[in-house]
């Protein structure tokens, strides 16, 4: 192959694919047990190398480390590892290439929506995939960010039944609605809000995305697919057993407090806004602590799985779907162009569907009080504009230090328009000026002398969108022999426009949600979020990613004791301008079943991940009404009803939308909508 054609190929990968292959498999064996998208798939390597929480691991002493490493190329890979990807076939593609289509036994098969797949393959493999002309782009599967509530309150009187519209269709017989909850930590299927008259539960199925206990769904080839007959055998069978259904019929989590069950109890639970729905569940494969994440994946593919297992199933019960997503994603260009949101535009594009999407906590910029750290969750964007006087802006990006080493892999995004050419420096907190990179080159695993890793892709028409952008990673060294955190400090980016016709630049933080891994030496190992210094943070634009998608709908945290929004509620707009979040809706103080705790079944949380659900509930109760609704009109729907908050006009707001939801109000619009569509000759 000349170095020509090895070029073109790698212009069709994404950076951090083309970072993951230029590790060996050592390294990213330790890679995978924080990496969403990266797998080992030997066992022999997994006994091999220990876990980084396990005492084995050890921190390197800096004479310790090596002088220098291979970088810039890809590596020669073994079978062991490999990467879970998207992958864009030019349009009328049928057959799919060798490396998509030639599957190893075991692994989920691949699945396909237009010319937009998805699946995993051996890195080995990677040369191969990208060598193929059907294939335009190759895009790494994003990592998946849970949505941790805010102010867990126990002490609460369950909540009343929602005050419902005489047009619900709560009173009819039969369900008219199917509500899908996408989540994670288990589904109490047997929690008072979710039995029926006859004691049996709400819920039609959970796929178990991490579970082994029973046959996985088909077409979909790995998890667990529990149906409504188990769980309701389950409950037959609790008395002549003496336990709970839900251990009689486990999931892969079922953490006390459970995030799935307290949003599925807002959305549909018999206490909720719809509980004349039928609910469908798919617990997100996070795996918890004492499992090996070496072995599995649980990054946005499963997202984008999780939504075709959801709208087939309304298919197959011929009922309309709303779903709700309380998790998001926080890298790419924030505006509906990765592959994740086209999916599910996609999936969109038929009416008697709607997602909404929690918009993220983020929006957090200062400590509240003394001692709130809250404002480490919120500092995720900046942006700015370069003029001819001012071409050269600096960026301050910190990595927390004080007794810790982050063993996270901290990523750093910055798009522009394609019109420009900007070069970029990064300066290590006991460092000099690296660079600058200039556009179209790229620094690749560069050890530097405290042991972290730089990469630096600075990348020109960016398939998805056209758009230029520059990634920066900054890595833990992995070794058999021992391992360094990344260098903690603040790192300075320096941005230079050395060719300026639009000048504006927007750069996030990809997140990490903090994770305890252990002693490691004197220090305390973490994956711990890293985060802009307030002088750099620009409190706009950080509503997450996978809530930029252009038909889903995104949702706000209204405070309604307050009437504000919540000050962690991520903001707007998208990096294209569009008006994300469309609307708010009550996540302050919400009160809702207590997952897998009989003593306590009640609880109030707060944040997005609340407000969204009550989102989804009222939509579920317009599709009941008229499943004919495509997303597009339930948004139009939401936008007009809106309630201005306090004394505001009908103006879009950055962080409240176009206001408060009216769930009367949108019951009201459906049925005129309805008389107008009757009356029409």
């Amino acid at each position: 192959m000349t170095s020509r054609e090895r070029i073109l190929q790698k212009l069709k990968l994404d950076p951090k694919i083309r970072m993951v292959a230029n590790g060996d498999e050592v390294v990213n064996a330790l890679r995978a047990e924080q990496s969403a998208s990266v797998a080992v798939i030997d066992e022999q390597l997994l006994e091999e190398i220990p876990k980084l929480r396990e005492p084995e691991a050890r921190s390197l002493l800096r004479d310790e480390l090596p002088k220098a490493v291979r970088r810039g190329r890809l590596k020669e890979q073994t079978q062991a590892i490999y990467v879970n990807l998207f992958v864009e076939l030019r349009e009328g593609t049928d057959e799919l290439p060798t490396p998509l289509s030639d599957r190893p036994a075991g692994l989920p098969p691949v699945l396909r929506k237009e010319n937009l797949v998805s699946a995993a393959i051996p890195l080995s493999e990677l040369d191969e995939l990208l060598a193929d002309p059907a294939v335009v782009a190759v895009e790494s599967a994003e990592q998946i960010r849970f949505h941790p509530p805010l102010n867990l309150t126990h002490d609460v009187r369950p909540p009343k039944a929602k005050q419902r519209s005489t047009r619900s269709a709560a009173r009819t017989s039969a369900p008219q609605v199917l509500i899908g909850i996408i989540d994670v930590q288990g589904f109490d299927f047997v929690h008072p809000d979710f039995l029926g008259s006859d004691g049996k539960t709400r819920f039609w199925s959970i796929w178990d995305q991490g579970g082994e206990t029973r046959p996985a769904p088909a077409h979909f080839g790995y998890g667990a697919e529990i149906t409504a007959d188990h769980m309701n055998a389950a409950l037959s069978a609790e008395a002549e057993f003496g336990l709970l259904a839900t251990e009689l019929e486990p999931q892969s989590q079922m953490a006390v407090g459970s995030h799935a069950t307290h949003v599925a109890s807002i959305a549909a639970g018999n206490q909720g806004v719809c509980p004349e729905a039928l609910i469908a569940g798919v617990l997100i494969s996070l795996s918890p602590e004492d499992t090996d994440r070496r072995r599995s994946f649980y990054d946005s593919t499963r997202i984008a799985h999780a939504v075709d297992y959801i709208f087939a199933l309304g298919e197959t019960l011929d009922l309309p779907v709303s779903v709700n997503i309380s998790l998001g994603t926080n890298g790419h260009a924030h505006d509906a162009s990765s592959v994740t949101s086209r999916w599910i535009d996609y999936a969109l594009g038929t009416a008697g569907r709607s997602i909404c999407i929690a918009a993220g906590n983020a929006g957090q910029e200062a400590p509240a009080a003394p001692g709130d750290w809250g404002f480490v969750m919120g500092r995720i964007h900046t942006s700015g504009r370069f003029t001819p006087e001012n071409p050269i802006r600096e960026l301050e990006w910190v990595v927390i230090g004080d007794g810790i080493a982050d063993l996270s892999e901290n990523e750093l995004e910055i798009w522009y328009s394609p019109q420009d050419r900007i070069s970029i420096e990064v300066k290590p907190p006991d460092g000099s000026w690296i660079g600058p990179v200039d556009p179209g080159a790229f620094i690749e695993n560069q050890l530097l002398q405290s042991g972290t890793f730089l990469s630096v892709y600075n990348e020109l028409y960016a398939p998805p969108n056209g758009q230029n952008y520059i990634a920066c990673y900054l890595s833990p060294f992995f070794s058999s022999r021992g391992v360094v955190g990344v260098r903690a400090g603040t790192w300075r980016v320096r941005l230079h426009c050395t060719d300026l016709r639009d000048g504006d630049f927007h750069a996030w933080i990809e997140r990490d949600d903090p994770r305890r891994f252990g002693r490691l030496g004197v220090r305390e190992a973490w994956a711990f979020p890293s985060f802009f210094t307030q002088e750099t943070n620009v409190d706009n634009s950080s509503v997450s990613s996978l809530a930029c998608g252009q038909r889903i709908i995104s949702v706000a945290n209204l405070d309604e004791a307050g009437d504000r929004i919540h000050m962690t509620s991520s903001q707007g707009p998208t990096r294209d301008g569009r008006s994300k979040p469309e609307i708010a809706a009550p996540g302050t103080d919400i009160v809702a079943a207590h997952g897998f705790d009989r003593e306590r079944p009640w609880v109030a949380m707060t944040g997005t991940s609340m407000a969204s659900p009550h989102v989804a509930g009222v939509i579920g109760r317009m599709l009941a009404f008229d499943r004919t609704l495509t997303a597009a009109q339930i948004g139009g729907i939401l936008r007009r009803t809106a309630r201005p908050l306090e004394e505001g006009n009908f103006d879009w707001r950055n962080d409240s939308g176009f206001g408060r939801i009216d769930p009367t109000g949108c019951l009201d619009e459906v049925g005129r909508l309805r008389e107008r569509r009757d009356l029409t000759p």
